[in-house]
């Protein structure tokens, strides 16, 4: 029996780095799992790269539209039955630049996926939550999400409102058993650091890469199983007395000065 044996989890950007590994893991653990992403070419390929493993839904949708958020729930809930987690993981980086060069258009459009797509996810599927009192939903967050970073104001402002929704939420289902948590990852070897690297050092991309890695105490990116691993645990019954709490994946970032 798995960690998550028959339990029914959600991934939002499920095509991505940190989403496949989730569902990958999520699968091995014996959960039945849908996956959320905008392009249905890379859902079909992640599909593929994950057959055999178990149950297995795609389903494209904008995480930004309602109507398309509460399609993903409904077609989870009819193809198997309910909803037990939901890893509200889809986000994208902003532009390297000041705040005053930021266009409102590029904050508008950072906030409407990494936040709104959160709140979305968080209104449809918590119903579902509290009607059987029991579930978890994990926030992707950001180290970020708890400190600030140069050049980047609309994903760390877009993270910090990841970690107030995630705690408000965590408050308002408690009393359902539902819980609610986020996780803050440093650096993770997927195409969004290969963006930012680009974005702050676009003549050496790879200086920038062991820059950054030089600055997290155990000397490397995070990998996406990594984040994988953490968020098992949190969809787990493994943590059902943890809501409301930011968990840093960072290499230790954190306790730097």
């Amino acid at each position: 029996m798995g960690r998550l044996q028959d339990k029914v989890a959600i991934v939002t950007g499920g095509s991505g780095g940190i989403g496949k590994a989730t569902a990958r893991r999520f699968l091995e653990e014996g959960a039945k799992v849908t996956i959320v992403d905008r392009s249905r070419e890379s859902l079909e390929q992640t599909a593929a790269e994950l057959a055999g493993l178990g149950d297995l839904l795609t389903v494209e949708a904008d995480v930004t539209q309602e109507d398309q958020t509460k399609n993903y729930v409904d077609k989870t809930v009819e193809a198997f039955g309910t909803v037990d987690v939901l890893f509200n993981n889809a986000g994208i980086e902003s532009k390297i630049q000041p705040l005053v060069e930021v266009t409102v258009e590029d904050f508008e459009r950072v906030q409407s996926v990494n936040v709104t797509g959160v709140f979305l996810g968080l209104k449809h599927v918590l119903p579902i939550l509290t009607a059987k009192r029991s579930g978890s939903v994990i926030n992707m967050s950001s180290n970020g999400g708890l400190d600030g970073t140069l050049y980047l104001g609309p994903y760390i402002t877009s993270k910090h409102a990841v970690s107030g929704m995630t705690k408000t939420a965590a408050l308002e289902v408690a009393a359902y058993n539902v819980r609610v948590n986020s996780v803050h990852p440093c650096p993770v070897n997927t195409r969004m650091m290969r963006e930012i690297e680009s974005g702050f050092s676009p003549e050496d991309s790879v200086a920038a890469e062991k820059d950054f890695a030089s600055r997290i105490p155990l000397g490397r990116y995070a990998e996406p199983d990594d984040v994988a691993n953490v968020v098992v645990f949190l969809a787990s019954d493994e943590s059902t007395f943890l809501t409301g709490a930011q968990y840093r994946i960072d290499g230790g970032m954190g306790a730097t000065p």
